[in-house]
């Protein structure tokens, strides 16, 4: 299997697209995180290195994301369809990603708001991205 071999093109759009995602999906519940945190914005900008810092964090945590989720969905169903795609990414996030958030928020003693709030998230993430990656290939 050649590792390198995927739409990279699809991979980055579909990065942007749950990029996306996030900026609606936070902004319509920052009051309900930032309350889930437990901080204010001010601290939780203060110990990242800076503003821009999560953002870039994020984007290339959701390159990867997308990257896996296009090698993946052909080496467990065969082929990469819309289908295929939402199916593996949504498998990935219940025994991966979900289960990995809980984990540490219990021993962090964070709430369960943001547990669901942040899974939410990612949920709709691995599903858009499973549909950009779907779409083109």
């Amino acid at each position: 299997m050649d590792y390198l071999n995927v739409n990279w093109l699809a991979v980055v759009l579909a990065m942007i697209a749950s990029m996306a995602l996030g900026a609606g999906w936070y902004i319509i519940l920052s009051k309900q995180w930032l309350a889930a945190t437990g901080r204010t914005m001010e601290q939780i900008m203060s110990g990242s290195g800076g503003q821009a810092t999560p953002f870039i964090w994020g984007a290339a945590m959701q390159l990867v994301m997308a990257y896996f989720l296009a090698l993946l969905t052909p080496m467990i169903l065969g082929e990469m369809s819309v289908t295929n795609a939402v199916i593996v990414g949504i498998h990935l996030w219940a025994g991966f990603i979900m289960t990995s958030m809980i984990l540490n928020h219990r021993y962090q003693g964070a709430s369960w708001s943001l547990a669901l709030i942040d899974g939410a998230y990612l949920l709709g993430v691995v599903i858009l991205q499973g549909i950009v990656l779907g779409l083109l290939g």
